[in-house]
């Protein structure tokens, strides 16, 4: 992983103060720090390549965070966590269904932040742990971070990626909700948080058979279901 001088965050709000205090807080961590006082202007950064990881607020004026990201989307699978002042769980859950990696209610302590943004670098920076790795008919390469089904690209966002591996790497076992909050945020699940359960529905939506393919296991987690004729993962681990 680079270091965090290496690291570039962008960080768009609306609020001066928080603005100031945030962008202090990052750089004596080490990191690199651009703020950007609303949407308009943070969607013209976020598009450019240099950004590591994005936190977005969602209240503000003209352009929201949820159009932000919305748009952003289109072109980019930059790593995004969104601040939100509204604590309904239909706007959090917005802002996963927009493509967030994670998102963080106001008021916030920003140790908590950085714990978060800490997460998702570790998750997004590393160097790949194993090869290629191919079971049902979902070829899975996390040296490019590309995935194809019977030969056909699927576009997913970083956390969908990784979500991903880690049930593909492990077919024909059930994960749990707590074993995916830790691999993928580094904390437990709450049973409140539906991040987990948000960006699974995702990539059900991508993957054509989704149904068969990503079993639920109420209560429990989900599986990654093999095939009868494929017992073992082309993989090299």
């Amino acid at each position: 992983m680079r270091s965090n001088r290496d690291i570039s965050i962008l960080l768009v709000d609306d609020d001066a103060d928080l603005r100031s205090l945030m962008s202090e807080f990052f750089s004596e961590h080490g990191y690199q720090v651009t703020v950007a006082p609303d949407g308009a202007r943070g969607l013209e950064l976020a598009r450019q390549p240099q950004f590591d990881l994005v936190i977005l607020d969602v209240m503000m004026p003209a352009l929201d965070g949820f159009a932000v990201l919305e748009q952003l989307r289109k072109t980019s699978k930059v790593p995004v966590i969104m601040l939100t002042a509204r604590t309904e769980t239909a706007s959090r859950i917005h802002g996963l269904e927009s493509g967030a990696d994670d998102y963080l209610p106001k008021p916030f302590d920003p140790q908590e932040l950085l714990a978060r943004v800490r997460a998702i670098l570790r998750r997004t920076q590393s160097e790949p742990a194993a090869g290629p790795v191919e079971v049902s008919g979902v070829r899975l390469d996390a040296a490019s971070r590309t995935v194809f089904q019977h030969g056909k690209s699927v576009s997913l966002t970083s956390v969908e990626f990784d979500i991903l591996e880690v049930l593909v790497r492990a077919a024909g076992r059930v994960v749990s909700r707590d074993e995916l909050m830790q691999r993928l945020y580094q904390r437990e699940a709450t049973p409140f948080d539906r991040s987990i359960d948000v960006h699974v529905s995702h990539l059900r939506k991508k993957l054509e058979d989704s149904d068969n393919l990503i079993r639920t296991v109420r209560g429990v987690g989900y599986q990654f279901c093999k095939e009868m004729s494929e017992e073992s993962a082309v993989a090299a681990e």
